[in-house]
């Protein structure tokens, strides 16, 4: 079966390359590490049957100019970028491990939250500059914290938290009846979430429901002191809107790692001493790549298992 990888993260890391070709050894890999158009990811992926993908957006148009792929193995944990309906009406199937990075992300949520509540990010960088600014903060211990999605790593947070005693709200567009959460987080709607959180940390999918979420009107509705945390999608925060909240003082500080556009453009946005913002690596610490991949990796093999019968 001929295999390729457009993934860039997975095609640099050389474990899984070499675990990828004693399978399948004659797949081809990403090793420039290009981010395709979708032209370019076309024509790339003609003569495959079996393909690894990140980010790469894969729509009703790239899958009907690519008749021969037959198993989409996706590396991470979001299906956003991949049209399911039009994998189903092809008959191409989807290799996909919910979860496998869950502590990578909730991890970097949890960092964000005390690098922005003890004012470490603004004074380090101040410091780089000559200010001694002794101001340190204050503690995560007992804040209300909002988590928006209740996932694998929405969860996960939810129960990093727990040695810092917060107070956690919790919303989420299906019914959560987890027992290990009912001691944990209190649901609510999301007002009441945007209106009473010290932090909201995102891990929701980008849909039709969550694009630009966070919007203008929500952040009116946030308190002043209060910090919001992104490494879910681009493009569930409304950057025009964080922007203005930003400058305007609307909220206290911002973490994003995703954007409307990656990489982001908006070196304004980019620039206020209160935003943190990383290259969307929240799920890439080393163990999570490693999982993510094997995980690709074996929904190649199970398919070609239920090819050969």
């Amino acid at each position: 079966m001929k295999v390729k990888v457009s993934a860039v993260a997975f095609s640099k890391n050389t474990y899984l390359v070499n675990n990828l070709k004693a399978d399948f050894p004659d797949a081809v890999v990403n090793e420039k590490g290009k981010r395709f158009t979708q032209e370019e990811l076309i024509d790339y992926f003609s003569d495959a049957e079996g393909v690894i993908v990140g980010l790469e957006k894969i729509d009703e148009t790239t899958l009907a100019s690519l008749p021969n792929v037959k198993i989409i193995a996706k590396y991470g944990v979001g299906l956003d970028n991949i049209d399911l309906d039009a994998c189903a009406s092809r008959k191409v199937k989807i290799g996909w491990t919910a979860g496998v990075n869950k502590e990578s992300v909730a991890e970097m949520a949890l960092g964000f939250m005390l690098m922005l509540c003890r004012n470490l990010y603004v004074t380090s960088n101040q410091l780089k500059q000559g200010t001694w600014n002794k101001s340190g903060g204050w503690n995560l211990k007992g804040k209300t914290v909002g988590i928006i999605g209740l996932g694998h790593i929405g969860k996960h947070l939810a129960k990093m938290l727990t040695p810092f005693e917060c107070n956690i709200l919790g919303n989420d567009i299906v019914d959560i009846d987890a027992p290990d959460l009912r001691d944990k987080v209190v649901m609510v709607d999301k007002e009441t979430l945007f209106a009473e959180s010290d932090i909201i940390s995102i891990h929701a999918p980008l849909d039709a429901s969550t694009i630009k979420m966070i919007n203008k009107a929500v952040f009116s509705k946030m308190k002043r002191s209060a910090f919001i945390i992104n490494t879910a999608r681009g493009g569930i925060i409304d950057e025009a809107a964080l922007k203005e909240a930003l400058k305007e003082g609307l909220i206290s500080g911002a973490a994003i790692d995703v954007y409307e556009k990656e990489p982001p453009e908006d070196t304004e946005l980019l620039s206020f001493p209160n935003l943190i913002c990383t290259p969307h690596i929240a799920g890439n610490a080393y163990e999570a790549v490693v999982a993510m991949g094997e995980a690709a990796i074996y929904h190649l093999k199970e398919y070609l298992k239920y090819k050969n019968g």
